[in-house]
């Protein structure tokens, strides 16, 4: 109109592609198919990364094993799956935790470490424990244990006092009438204990934290316990 002609914008703000000959042109197509890749790539090494990390927690951290047996009802039962904690092994370290009465712990069975057993810490080393009628007395103290259930405990058998020697564990299982344990088998070594019961994720339904039960009362110390002529400790019990 009026001999003039309007101009219309350059479609890249002033820079035309002709204007430098190593501006590279990509198409929608080419982007989206380079953000793929790439995308998968980033992917790829997360997931190598989250597998590392899941194998160091489970050789150094946490296990899972496999309940067989009834032998700790009714805390656990044949079939489930728990994660136990594996830093118990560690314990001469301080960040570490420690190994306590009333634990949950797995450990090689001592007459064959190509078996594991589970059962509960009861006698600590320097401990002297003993069986009257069915209750466990520990440096001449009766345990209240609460998570006992009284249909698995009938049989109220009597042993001799035991000396739980040095770095040695007194283990027994919740079942009193069904369970193969320290009363039977004797101490469990302190390199034996691998783990501490920590969490139930199998069946899902049943899933929870395994909590330390606190056996009560508090047991006197093994220093201030003076047996008499009576109960006097077998240093024999011990069979491994």
């Amino acid at each position: 109109m009026l001999g003039i002609r309007t101009l219309r914008p350059p479609p890249f703000g002033g820079v035309h592609v002709s204007d430098d000959k190593d501006i590279q042109v990509q198409t929608p197509e080419q982007e989206s198919q380079a953000n793929l890749w790439g995308e998968a790539r980033l992917l790829l090494r997360d997931l190598l990364f989250a597998l590392m990390v899941a194998v160091l927690v489970v050789v150094f951290v946490v296990q899972p094993v496999k309940v067989e047996g009834t032998s700790m009802l009714p805390r656990l039962h044949d079939g489930e799956r728990i994660f136990v904690n594996k830093l118990v092994y560690y314990d001469e370290y301080r960040w570490a935790p420690k190994i306590e009465r009333g634990d949950i712990v797995v450990f090689w069975f001592p007459d064959d470490p190509s078996k594991s057993y589970i059962k509960r810490i009861l006698g600590l080393p320097g401990d002297t424990v003993e069986i009257h009628e069915g209750v466990v007395r520990v440096n001449g103290r009766d345990l209240n244990e609460m998570y006992l259930d009284s249909r698995f405990n009938l049989s109220h058998r009597s042993q001799t006092p035991v000396y739980v020697r040095p770095n040695y564990y007194f283990v027994m299982g919740d079942n009193r009438d069904n369970s193969s344990d320290s009363r039977i088998w004797g101490l469990v070594p302190k390199k034996y204990i691998y783990g501490k019961a920590l969490f139930r994720y199998w069946p899902l339904n049943a899933a929870s934290i395994i909590h330390h039960e606190k056996v009560s009362p508090t047991v006197p110390s093994p220093s201030s316990y003076r047996p008499s002529v009576q109960d006097t400790p077998t240093e024999n019990y011990d069979q491994d």
